[in-house]
């Protein structure tokens, strides 16, 4: 593992100034302009500050066919993605559209055979879908990428509506319409909001067309608003970066969850997360709900995952979660053996050849396609490299999946080694920091040299050093229960990252708990090094290693409930150096 730089965020001072003067809490006020919010107006976060959907290009249009749509009784079929946000987004768009008086049904493709996205073989099996051929495919979380999929659909006279966010390629599908926030001409200012938004603002435009042929009015209109736990869900597994608009969208779904007003499936996820629908906070969406919810598509069907969501039915709800659970448990373990076998594959590669160069490519024969994006995640942070691992697929191909690090954009790496690489990537598509492709079945050391080419190419040697961004040193005032509920209360995520607070520290006591983890007793040491009177509890999940007697360290804080009582506890990220 590379050695650890800590790096203090600076806030803006008149952006501070402004918000202090607005009524923000001097450690709000603080956190968020080091986080880039320059006036009290982002963090307003009530439904109507929400980004109207007429600034989103296509919607208006989307709400009009899928209107007529419904007047004429035509089958509607959700072509959905195998990730959480594209089962959230399947979910949003069945019960929205259902509430509406669509007639809606539901395909998703499978990771091991037909592949991502509208391909020509999912509209196959849509052709043939038990509910009835459709009239129109709507994709949700996908289809920007879909040009053979559009075109195959389309000649067997099947409509095609893409909802997507992805980033699109050279060539658009020729669909009817197309509603994604990054294609050509579209001036929406929440370029990273997550698929599920993107169902979510179309079922938006829809409804106000309902309104305004009269099917609705305001008092007997569908509550859309009832959705927004999963599309707080959604947004916050697929990791997009948490802008105001997105913000808004986790707090109003995090609100009803907290609320107690739920899909039947995410109290069913709560239960077998062992989650406080009270308590439950943003990072909880991301790392106890979102990966039970991609475990169905990683190992199985997504099927499972969109069922879950969709149910009425609590004890089904409960049922199919407690299946998602177990598909968990199996994922954690197939990505345990594989981390172990990719790290002692860096440990035994030659320097000069693998580890000593600007990024990293592993591959097994016998790796799980369904996983290698968790391994490749795991890896890029150990490394601070960009990052791809590859599994062999049941087409004889190889999958990849990649994760990347500031300053590397990993799509737009792809689109270059495809150009230098003639016939080697099959398949891309992706994000910044996170995409994926398709080789030739042959194809992995040429990738292998093509990656670590450009990476050599585009990233300076200090982007490789691995920084973690702190907040510097938290006032002893402000160690407290209340202070570390307040900081829980609050919106954080990809791009806007929960508060972490550095210290010097002494560490008085230290043992493991469960075998897995580091239990310790600390004295924060001021400038001069004197350390506090009181003594706190640091606690370092997933850590067996102890620590040396004095260490700066990077925490975060939380609180720890135990038989009633709730204590302060600082949770340990890493340590400088």
């Amino acid at each position: 593992m590379r050695r650890m730089q800590f790096v203090v965020r600076q806030p803006d001072p008149r952006a501070q100034h402004r918000l202090l003067q607005a009524g923000t809490h001097p450690l709000l006020a603080q956190l968020f302009a080091a986080r880039g919010v320059q006036d009290a107006r982002e963090l307003e976060l009530d439904l109507p500050h929400l980004l109207p959907p007429t600034q989103l290009k296509g919607a208006q249009q989307a709400a009009v066919a899928l209107a007529d749509a419904i007047a004429r009784g035509q089958r509607l079929l959700i072509v959905a993605d195998y990730d959480c946000d594209g089962a959230t987004a399947c979910a949003v768009g069945l019960r929205g559209l259902r509430a509406m008086g669509a007639q809606v049904s539901y395909l998703v493709p499978n990771r091991f055979t037909t592949g991502y996205g509208l391909s020509p073989a999912v509209v196959d099996l849509a052709l043939q879908h038990p509910a009835g051929r459709p009239d129109w495919i709507i994709t949700v979380d996908n289809g920007i990428a879909s040009v053979d999929g559009v075109a195959h659909a389309r000649t067997h006279g099947v409509r095609v509506l893409v909802t997507d966010h992805h980033l699109p390629g050279p060539v658009l599908p020729a669909a009817d319409v197309i509603v994604n926030p990054n294609q050509p001409g579209c001036d929406f200012p929440s370029k990273s909001i997550a698929g599920v938004g993107v169902m979510f603002y179309v079922l938006l435009a829809l409804r106000s067309e309902l309104r305004r042929r009269g099917v609705f009015d305001a008092a007997g209109q569908p509550r859309l608003d009832a959705l927004l736990d999963l599309v707080a869900l959604g947004t916050v597994a697929d990791v997009v970066r948490l802008d105001a608009n997105n913000r808004l969208l986790v707090a109003q779904g995090l609100k009803r969850i907290r609320a107690g007003r739920m899909q039947p499936g995410i109290a069913a996820l709560l239960q077998v997360a062992g989650r406080v629908a009270a308590r439950l906070g943003s990072a909880d969406l991301g790392f106890a709900l979102g990966p039970r919810v991609n475990a169905a598509g990683r190992l199985a069907d997504m099927t499972v995952g969109i069922e879950c969501l969709s149910t009425d039915d609590p004890a089904r709800a409960l049922q199919l979660a407690q299946q998602l659970d177990g598909l968990n448990r199996e994922r954690r373990g197939i990505e345990d053996g594989i981390k172990a076998e990719a790290l002692q594959m860096l440990d035994q590669l030659d320097a000069g050849a693998q580890t000593g160069t600007a990024a990293i490519s592993l591959f097994a024969p016998h790796w799980h396609e369904g996983v290698i994006g968790i391994v490749a995640g795991r890896i890029k942070d150990r490394e601070h490299r960009p990052t791809f691992v590859f599994a062999p697929a049941e087409d004889g191909t190889l999958r990849g999946s990649g994760r990347s690090i500031a300053g590397f954009h990993l799509r737009d790496a792809l689109d270059l080694i495809a150009k230098r690489e003639p016939g080697l990537l099959l398949r891309f598509g992706g994000h910044a920091m996170a995409a994926g492709c398709t080789l030739v079945a042959d194809g992995f050391e040429r990738f292998r040299a093509a990656f670590a080419q450009l990476a050599a190419e585009w990233l300076e040697p200090a982007m490789l050093q691995r920084r973690l961004e702190v907040d510097g040193p938290l006032p002893a005032q402000w160690l407290l229960p209340e202070m570390a509920a307040l900081l829980g209360a609050q919106v954080w995520g990809q791009g806007f990252a929960a508060p972490l607070f550095s210290a010097r520290v002494q560490v008085r006591q230290q043992r493991l708990i469960g075998e897995r983890h580091l239990k310790s007793k600390v004295r924060l040491l001021d400038a001069e090094g004197v350390a506090t009177d009181t003594l706190f509890d640091l606690v370092a999940w997933g850590r067996t290693e102890f620590l040396p007697d004095e260490a700066r360290i990077a925490y975060r804080l939380e609180n720890n409930t135990w038989q009633g009582v709730t204590q302060l506890q600082l949770v340990l990220e890493a340590v400088e150096g």
